[in-house]
């Protein structure tokens, strides 16, 4: 089927796979190898059928969805699309889950794992001897799962005339704003009870704190640190974080410093006070999603933007507690 004879409908929202999953099964991007729409997925391939610009110079306006019916159809996936836009521009959650795993259900139940020798070391076995095992279980309870999202108030006459690229900004603040609200779950995750703590509150943190922290996670690696910016402010004050190198390089791009090869995260939200939580991202937290961006397919396909919503459904599961450290001082 030619991807401009596809006959666009709500259904396809109701799927269960997402719109442009959907619309792949009926136009796959594989059949555009070697033409002028390679790289562009199906619903790209949309947007060029009904000439809608959403980006750059000469944008159209958000009334050229509504041109057709057909056209209409694919509003909702560019408010999803544009939020979804927003949520990766921070990438902080990207960085510090082991994997994020999709689902079809409201309940999740992550898995754990059990060794014999918690060192996570491999011993010689004697012939006939007993091999230590290694059990993957389910936890006991079920991976707590949040919906974060905002309503659209705005009716269709206000905003028809309005660029695409401007209305992209304005749902691209709602998916940072979700972002930072998804970051405040992954804190209250790695904060949880299980995890190991130093407490050094009696004193303001100084580099030999950070090495204790560091020590502390053999056999994984520490390889993120979240703190506040109050602590932020301090560790990049500190001696050993002036070296004249380091200090231009976080001048030029404002990436940090990495204490002990570890990259820094400020917490966007939460207030922290003097804690520092140290992780090794490869074996820490799992994110877990519903679905992508939700949105209220048939109010905006029908132009009824007046409270109509935009949400995600995900959650976060620690898989691994000793990859997890937390250091306690004074904020």
């Amino acid at each position: 089927m030619a991807y401009d004879s596809i006959r666009l409908e709500k259904g396809l929202y109701t799927t269960g796979k997402g719109f442009t999953r959907a619309l792949e099964e009926l136009d796959p991007s594989e059949n555009y190898i070697g033409t002028e729409l390679e790289g562009l997925d199906a619903y790209q391939r949309q947007l060029k059928r009904f000439d809608i610009k959403v980006s750059g110079k000469g944008a159209d306006t958000v009334s050229k969805f509504f041109q057709t019916s057909d056209s209409a159809a694919l509003f909702p996936e560019y408010v999803s699309r544009a939020v979804a836009q927003g949520i990766m521009q921070d990438d902080s959650i990207d960085k510090l889950v082991a994997a994020t795993t999709e689902i079809n259900s409201l309940d999740y139940r992550a898995v754990q794992t059990v060794s014999d020798d918690e060192s996570l070391g491999l011993k010689d076995i004697a012939e006939g001897a007993f091999i230590p095992e290694t059990h993957i279980r389910l936890k006991d309870s079920l991976t707590p799962l949040k919906k974060r999202g905002r309503m659209l108030v705005a009716s269709y006459e206000a905003i028809k005339f309005q660029s695409l690229d401007l209305f992209t900004a304005v749902l691209s603040q709602i998916g940072m704003a979700i972002s930072k609200a998804q970051f405040g779950d992954l804190i209250e995750c790695l904060t949880g009870s299980g995890v190991q703590t130093i407490d050094r509150s009696s004193a303001t943190v100084d580099y030999t704190h950070l090495v204790e922290l560091w020590n502390e996670f053999s056999p994984y690696r520490m390889t993120s640190l979240i703190t506040s910016g109050g602590v932020l402010s301090t560790l990049l004050n500190l001696s050993e974080f002036k070296d004249s190198n380091a200090g231009l390089n976080f001048h030029a791009t404002g990436d940090m410093i990495t204490p002990l090869g570890a990259q820094i995260i400020k917490s966007p939200t939460t207030d922290l006070g003097g804690t520092i939580i140290g992780l090794d991202n490869r074996y820490a937290v799992e994110k877990v999603q519903a679905g992508g961006v939700i949105t209220d397919f048939d109010k905006l396909i029908d132009r009824q933007l007046e409270r109509a919503t935009i949400t995600t459904i995900t959650g976060f599961s620690r898989i691994c507690d000793d990859a997890v450290k937390i250091l306690e001082t004074q904020a």
